[in-house]
């Protein structure tokens, strides 16, 4: 999960790219850009929610060394993102230490998932991005919508059942929908990495995403009349430097400043990031904010109890109840020591749910010197992280 991580140039950074409507990349596809290059094979597939968002999805069907029969009965695997990235994160390291490539060489059919609103998943049935209404949307609706309708879609092209891998907020969207005892997923779900595990928000110990909670950021934007919330837009950026100037907090390396002291990040990889940076909907990060605020995760609370009844049939959003999660899924969290979004107190909380999950079908990995964008582009994350992953999932099958 980043917010609005901006580069050491602010302004500069923020021009790196136009708004998302403007983005170069879409004219090839995730594919052609930063796949296939590397030798790999890479098709494009969509698919629909039952609210009309148009999803991408890159599949890797087979490794660069293992190649033959496609994803034929290679045991199919989701990778989903954080908050205000995409599926490209995945793919911006080298192929021989990012996650999708590395699960497609071992063995894996890849899917790599694009949530509602970036750019690649800016297409909707009858709305377009220009279009508020295209932006009414926070995590409940990608539990409801999003994450069914991708383990479907992918489970009627191979047939088989599925593992799935998040990062941050798409750790978020799954634990939500085995809350929530969705069916598809249930029945479609073999396994599930998730890795810097985002439940509990309320120990956050990065000082800059504290106070644009506590301060209403999302709230403010949205009365500005930005439905879209952009990392890249002048604006955007603008009221971060306030918060950064106002509150004396040192912003000139906003990754760490966000995310916490990573270790093993390199300075290509993290400008390369950062230069990829995508939208989401203003609501969505209002939700965060309150679970921040709240300490507990509930569905979105309007805040005002007419429009609470009006949605829910009571003054209060409904509690997502962690402790209906199935004991039986196979599931490996990973979190790391200097995480200063998934921090350890939040983690442990989330940990204490599953005290009573089938011994044999939980793993728990702590690294004490990983961060939160560690996971995504550390150079060694394929050693440290990605061959458990890999293991769990062969053990799993």
């Amino acid at each position: 999960m980043v917010l609005a991580a901006v580069g050491n140039n602010f302004q500069a950074q923020a021009l790196i790219r136009g708004s998302s409507s403007g983005v170069k990349l879409l004219s090839d596809g995730l594919c052609a850009s930063f796949i296939t290059k590397h030798g790999y094979k890479c098709d494009e597939h969509e698919v629909t929610t039952k609210d009309g968002y148009i999803l991408s999805l890159q599949r890797i069907p087979e490794g660069r060394t293992n190649v033959g029969n496609g994803g034929a009965n290679r045991p199919p695997v989701i990778v989903q993102h954080g908050l205000m990235v995409g599926g490209m994160s995945w793919v911006l390291t080298p192929p021989n230490g990012n996650l999708p490539m590395s699960l497609a060489d071992s063995g894996f059919d890849v899917w790599i998932a694009n949530a509602r609103g970036t750019i690649y998943s800016q297409r909707h049935k009858f709305l377009r991005p220009a279009d508020p209404a295209f932006w009414d949307w926070t995590f409940d609706d990608m539990v409801m919508n999003d994450v069914p309708a991708m383990f479907d879609y992918v489970y009627n092209q191979t047939g088989q059942k599925i593992h799935y891998v998040g990062h941050s907020l798409g750790t978020l969207v799954a634990i939500l929908s085995l809350a929530e005892r969705n069916e598809v997923v249930l029945n479609r779900m073999k396994s599930a990495a998730l890795l810097c595990p985002i439940a509990y928000l309320s120990h956050l110990t990065t000082e800059i995403t504290n106070i644009a909670a506590k301060t209403f950021i999302g709230e403010m934007t949205a009365m500005s009349g930005n439905p879209e919330f952009d990392p890249n837009r002048i604006s955007v950026v603008t009221a971060i430097k306030a918060i950064c100037d106002t509150h004396q907090i040192k912003c000139d390396d906003m990754m760490t400043a966000i995310s916490g002291s990573n270790c093993c990040l390199n300075s290509t990889a993290v400008d390369t990031f950062l230069a990829h940076l995508q939208p989401t909907a203003t609501k969505n990060l209002i939700h965060l904010s309150q679970v921040i605020r709240f300490g507990e995760v509930t569905k979105f609370n309007y805040e005002m109890p007419d429009l609470n009844i009006k949605n829910y049939g009571s003054l209060f959003p409904p509690r997502y109840d962690l402790t209906k999660i199935p004991s039986n899924i196979p599931l490996f969290m990973s979190y790391g020591g200097k995480d200063a979004l998934s921090d350890i107190t939040d983690v442990l909380m989330l940990l204490d749910i599953f005290k009573s999950h089938d011994l044999d079908k939980l793993s728990v990995q702590f690294i004490k010197d990983y961060a939160h964008a560690d996971y995504v582009i550390g150079y060694n994350a394929k050693e440290v992280v990605y061959d458990y992953v890999i293991a769990f999932f062969k053990k799993h099958q």
